[in-house]
């Protein structure tokens, strides 16, 4: 299993106050893949920018796609810049894949075939999500915490640098998206006024 699949199962199997966003799970998704692709070597970080390795198997589909979507060419992504890009409806394929694959409701879905698709069930990915949750392992626990999904204890942060850089970078990223979701709700509000005044 991924760091990506793992935070989506805690995002659904951990309770958050608030609930998780899907606009800040995409993008806390998009920083996992960034996360485990450094842990491959299949990239390194120059500063902000995503300097892509040699292009690499990784075993899991959703993980050689975000490989294969790396900007190859100079100047290079900028981590931010990448979330946006490949965070966009990433909560959902990744729910997509984990279904079609049993592990949410613990039954393989046929292609027209949709059930119970965020039931919780004791399935292989659901327990290795929770093995890592409760660990406390630090890239993991780190991505939730920009989630607002927090541990009852703390956990070490990442000892690696290009991995604490992209922890930080989804934050902000998950602020700013925050920000916008707030300001259109003031907006909306002060649109609906208008139309309610005598």
């Amino acid at each position: 299993m991924t760091t990506p699949q793992d935070l989506f199962l805690v995002s659904l199997d951990v309770p958050g106050e608030p609930p998780v966003e899907q606009g800040d799970l995409s993008l806390a998704l998009a920083g996992a893949e960034l996360a485990d692709l450094l842990g491959a070597r299949a990239l390194t970080l120059d500063g902000e920018r995503i300097v892509p390795g040699p292009a690499l198997a990784t075993g899991d589909r959703m993980l050689d796609a975000a490989q294969a979507a790396l900007k190859r060419q100079e100047p290079y992504e900028t981590a931010e810049d990448w979330l946006w890009r490949r965070g966009e409806g990433l909560a959902a394929a990744y729910r997509d894949a984990l279904d079609a694959e049993g592990q949410l409701s613990g039954k393989r879905q046929g292609l027209f075939r949709r059930a119970g698709r965020d039931a919780a069930a004791d399935t292989p990915a659901r327990r290795h999500a929770a093995d890592r949750w409760w660990s406390r392992e630090p890239v993991l626990a780190a991505l939730a915490a920009t989630l607002g999904i927090e541990a009852d204890r703390p956990a070490q942060a990442p000892a690696d640098e290009a991995v604490l850089t992209v922890v930080a970078t989804v934050g902000d990223a998950v602020t700013e998206l925050g920000a916008v979701r707030e300001r259109r709700r003031i907006e909306n509000a002060a649109f609906d006024n208008i139309w309610r005044a005598p």
